[in-house]
């Protein structure tokens, strides 16, 4: 296959791909008088911005929360597997292999069976329809990945510059903390950007544990206002687009440092 028809090819892919998310675009703009008119408006000639002034009267709260629960994630992801990642890289504890491998199955377990667990647990502990333990359960689905993914870039790092650091006297701490994290940017960018996006995106944990709560995630408001409001596609429609907009900006900047950072430890000399 020709390289022009490998780029045809690819840009179609890309088109159809992509086109939910124009469709998306494209229907938080039409007017609702225009919203089942055949054919269908491929581009809102006579656009509203209606819908998004209903996101700003209505969707804020929820937009606020699911900020609050990102970076509270990101907090803790990266103070639980950073530390990990560096004692499995360079301290090897015994049983560091099949603590790596218990990492692994740890992703494998969906979702609504580790919610199940949640919500008993935070029955007895009192702490449902809370900020708090939103945050740490979806910090369990970001820790193991993150762990995994500093162990990996951190495997990589010299060991040159840990003796170095030794040598002058700096203690195990003090080389994580002073030589280890600085040089691993790239690997803090990647496990900083993929916790935010899961806890931003999270629907499932935010319907079992905080379905009644007062201080609710943006994936419930969208849920709550698609069942109060379903005429209302431009608003619906409006509201997630301005919900993809953190996850959008975030993976455009991020994007040279998550590619260094996945593929750290792929390639060893």
């Amino acid at each position: 296959m020709s390289r022009a028809l490998k780029t045809v090819a690819g840009l179609v892919l890309t088109a159809v791909m992509l086109f939910p998310v124009y469709w998306m675009i494209n229907v938080s703009f039409t007017r609702d008088t225009d919203m089942r008119a055949d054919p269908p408006h491929l581009f809102p000639f006579d656009g509203t911005l209606e819908g998004y002034r209903a996101v700003l009267d209505q969707q804020l709260p929820y937009l606020g929360t699911s900020l609050l629960i990102g970076v509270g994630t990101v907090a803790v992801t990266l103070a639980l597997s950073a530390p990990a990642g560096y004692s499995l890289a360079k301290l090897r504890p015994r049983g560091g292999g099949a603590l790596s491998f218990v990492l692994l199955i740890a992703q494998m377990i969906p979702g609504i069976i580790m919610a199940m667990g949640f919500y008993a647990i935070y029955l007895r502990a009192g702490v449902l329809n809370s900020v708090g333990g939103l945050i740490l359960a979806d910090s369990t689905i970001a820790v193991p990945f993150g762990v995994l993914i500093f162990a990996a870039f951190m495997a990589g790092i010299p060991a040159e510059l840990t003796d170095a650091a030794m040598i002058d006297g700096a203690s195990r701490w003090r080389t994580f903390r002073s030589v280890i994290l600085p040089v691993s940017r790239n690997a803090i960018v990647t496990v900083s950007l993929f916790a935010f996006l899961w806890a931003w995106s999270d629907f499932v944990f935010a319907a079992t544990l905080d379905g009644g709560g007062n201080h609710q995630p943006i994936t419930l408001g969208i849920y709550h206002y698609i069942g109060n409001n379903n005429q209302q596609w431009n608003a619906i429609m409006a509201t997630a687009v301005v919900a993809s907009v953190p996850a959008t900006v975030l993976l455009i900047l991020a994007q040279r440092y998550v590619a260094a950072g996945v593929t750290a430890g792929a390639v060893k000399d």
